[in-house]
């Protein structure tokens, strides 16, 4: 597949404006682990190539457990995460399908028990940031497999 449109090249200002986004996560209170954790599940439902290699990398190279990542696509029946993480990764999948055009009140309730409403807040925003990344990725073919961990790290 070849790469139809350079964004970092062609759209630096715009994708400049989603780095503002990205910077504001960085330093919320729920983060970058849990942060990366999401990314990676949404790009696993979108299929975005070129954010499920970043996340990976940057997930491995934070010190994350194989087993987790291998799993997460059924995380459902893996006893490898939190409450907070699943909780997370329900409202986070319900966000992204939409499933009935809304997220339901039984998701929202779920992840209320783990997240106080600003942290709903932000990860609100990360779920909406990776859709958004994800997106354009997958409209512009983004060439997956060369990431660097840490690339575009914002450190808190």
């Amino acid at each position: 597949m070849r790469q139809r449109i350079n964004l970092m090249e062609k759209g630096g200002k715009a994708i400049k404006a989603m780095f503002g986004l990205s910077g504001y996560l960085a330093k919320s209170e729920l983060g970058q682990p849990l942060l990366n954790l999401i990314y990676y599940r949404v790009s696993q439902i979108n299929g975005c190539a070129y954010c499920l290699d970043m996340h990976s990398k940057d997930l491995l190279a934070k010190g994350e457990d194989v087993q987790r990542l291998l799993l997460l696509d059924a995380w459902r029946e893996a006893p490898l995460y939190t409450d907070r993480e699943m909780a997370a990764l329900t409202f986070a999948e319900e966000l992204t399908k939409i499933p009935g055009g809304a997220v339901s009140n039984e998701v929202f309730e779920i992840a209320r028990k783990e997240f106080s409403e600003g942290e709903l807040i932000d990860l609100t925003m990360a779920i909406i940031t990776i859709n958004s990344y994800n997106r354009i990725n997958i409209a512009f073919r983004t060439t997956a497999g060369s990431y660097q961990p840490g690339k575009f790290e914002v450190h808190p």
